[in-house]
């Protein structure tokens, strides 16, 4: 709470008869603004009653709902006034950022449209429509414990038609609805979407905003995630900056994976552009191969796989070429030129979409990160969850639309 003689210090001299005092709360008493010639408050406002005709001065009276060096952060700033109306406020920050806000129908009030976020010193400036001007500063308590993220897709990057906006927490989102809330989504040709959370693989909160369909191709997307401020509930801490990235959809690619027959076809707009003998996972037990619609995740080339990481124990540690990532799980496609007897007559492999030098290194260069690989055939061991990987297009958008916090 504002003592008088600080609340005296930092309000401006007026120009004009009427003023605006700060007041720190409803019951303590106004201050009137005094003249620059260092005046009292009552030779102010009689010599101001002179100048308006020997009217009365008012003496307008504002409060802050934050006050002091230790105000609580996540809640809108809001400026009141005791009489009269308000014609602008200003809600400035130390670093220079300002909180925006709107004026009440009345003009009696004034309040943010983001909270404060916390660790934050804040300048309030008021003006009232008499020319009246007062002043007023606090500071939000620091956060006890920070919340971030990570995002995907990277920024200013072009990605496959299946590829959704991905979000995961490093700690736990209680305050769902009020995340999501600050979480908005632009398309270029007003894409239908929607957020939806889940459980990542790695055990951690996450939010995902996939389209109804796939992208339609040059789609522009951009995110704007007005977090700092908002709390992300028990055990997981305040955000304490805003995150905004952008991301353009490519051509129009479909993998087609056929367990069954085991080809593996690459179609680009519609039209087939590979077509190749491949080895899946062995049926019957943890090496099958998974179903369901995939996302490239990533192409990261020539790696070192080794069976104990995905519970296969000490079966395989080889260095693999044309290595695209396709489940969090250990799924990908490859080469795999050991299992070159078994292409196109049986899956016999650890899991994986296994061809030859060729027909990998052929599919590598073409693909891009986000094209999603539909799966099918009974030789399979399961859906891909929605959380390994992008699973989430193996989710109806019934069900998809239900996991939004908003709904």
């Amino acid at each position: 709470m504002f003592s008088a003689h600080r609340r005296t210090r930092r309000m401006s001299p007026l120009a004009r008869p009427a003023g605006l005092a700060l007041i720190a709360g409803a019951a303590a008493l106004g201050i009137s603004l005094t003249a620059c010639n260092g005046a009292s408050a009552s030779d102010s406002l009689a010599d101001s009653g002179k100048a308006a005709g020997n009217a009365p001065a008012r003496t307008t009276r504002i409060s802050v709902n934050l006050q002091g060096s230790g105000a609580a952060a996540g809640q809108p700033v809001k400026v009141t006034l005791e009489a009269g109306k308000l014609k602008a406020v200003t809600v400035r920050a130390a670093d220079g950022g300002a909180l925006t806000g709107r004026i009440s129908a009345n003009g009696r009030a004034w309040t943010s449209d983001r909270p404060a976020a916390p660790g934050t010193s804040y300048r309030v400036e008021a003006r009232d429509t008499e020319g009246g001007s007062a002043q007023a500063g606090f500071s939000t308590a620091a956060a006890s414990k920070v919340n971030k993220l990570s995002l995907a897709p990277g920024k200013n990057t072009t990605v496959g038609i299946a590829q959704p906006l991905s979000i995961v927490f490093d700690h736990p989102v209680k305050n769902r609805a009020a995340v999501e809330k600050a979480l908005k989504v632009t398309t270029s040709n007003r894409t239908e979407g929607s957020w939806g959370w889940l459980r990542d693989y790695s055990g951690r909160d996450r939010v995902d905003w996939r389209p109804k369909e796939y992208w339609k191709p040059g789609t522009k997307i951009t995110l704007d995630a007005a977090l700092n401020g908002v709390d992300s509930g028990p055990s997981g801490g305040w955000f304490v900056r805003d995150y905004r990235t952008a991301f353009t959809i490519g051509a129009h690619q479909v993998v087609k994976v056929d367990l069954d027959r085991h080809r593996l076809a690459l179609k680009r707009d519609g039209k087939t552009v590979m077509d190749v003998p491949m080895s899946a996972g062995t049926p019957g037990g943890i090496k099958a191969s998974w179903r369901g619609t995939a996302v490239l995740m990533s192409k990261e080339g020539t790696i070192n796989m080794r069976s104990e990481t995905v519970g296969l124990g000490d079966a395989y540690d080889k260095m693999v070429d044309s290595s695209m990532r396709l489940t969090w799980s250990g799924m990908y496609a490859h080469a795999a030129p050991w299992n070159a007897a078994y292409f196109g007559v049986a899956n016999r492999s650890s899991g994986c979409v296994g061809m030859s030098d060729a027909n990998a290194a052929a599919l590598y260069r073409q693909v891009r990160v986000g094209d999603p690989f539909e799966i099918s055939g009974a030789e399979a061991k399961g859906t891909i969850a929605e959380g390994n990987g992008y699973g989430e297009w193996n989710v109806s958008w019934a069900d998809w639309l239900a996991k939004s916090a908003l709904r």
